[in-house]
């Protein structure tokens, strides 16, 4: 199976709590003005990687924490990231997972397509909702924009309501 990506860092503080291993999908469809990384943008651009080769480079990464997959927006590839979390999972990292969709948009989105359900499900963290210039905020941790959110997707999911993380 193949990942469209647009690079990764192999040790990253800035991507969520603890050195963490980040997978930057390529593709996105929200176009945030300002956006950190419009080349991202492109779902042709990047490169195709098959998520076993993936697996093997973030097995090889032995001080890490946890893998975040950033973008673009990776729930447009959900199925190949939703394999990747499932493996990460097993080797016992956490998954840190961020999106320009809002947890409700998600929650539609997981009803229609069982791949969003599961990379939902298998991430840990969740940083919701677009980047918005106007709100911009250099002081938070973990994300850009006041609008956004850190959320705890178990404990959402089982309360049926929006759980922020603490270290938010």
């Amino acid at each position: 199976m193949e990942l469209r990506l647009a690079g990764t860092i192999k040790e990253s503080v800035v991507d969520g709590p603890g050195l963490r291993f980040v997978v930057f999908a390529q593709g996105c469809r929200h176009a945030c003005k300002g956006c950190h990384n419009p080349e991202t943008w492109d779902p042709l651009g990047g490169t195709a990687v098959a998520v076993e080769d993936l697996l093997g480079q973030i097995k090889a990464e032995k001080l890490i924490k946890g893998v975040t997959f950033s973008g673009g927006e990776p729930f447009l590839q959900a199925t190949p990231l939703a394999w990747l979390g499932r493996e990460v999972k097993k080797l016992g990292l956490d998954l840190i997972t961020f999106t320009g969709y809002t947890w409700e948009r998600l929650l539609a989105l997981a009803q229609e397509d069982r791949a969003v359900e599961d990379l939902l499900r298998l991430t840990d963290y969740l940083v919701d909702s677009p980047f918005i210039l106007a709100e911009r905020d250099l002081e938070l941790a973990f994300r850009g924009s006041r609008n956004q959110r850190i959320i705890e997707v178990a404990k959402s999911l089982k309360e049926g309501t929006v759980i922020e993380a603490g270290f938010a």
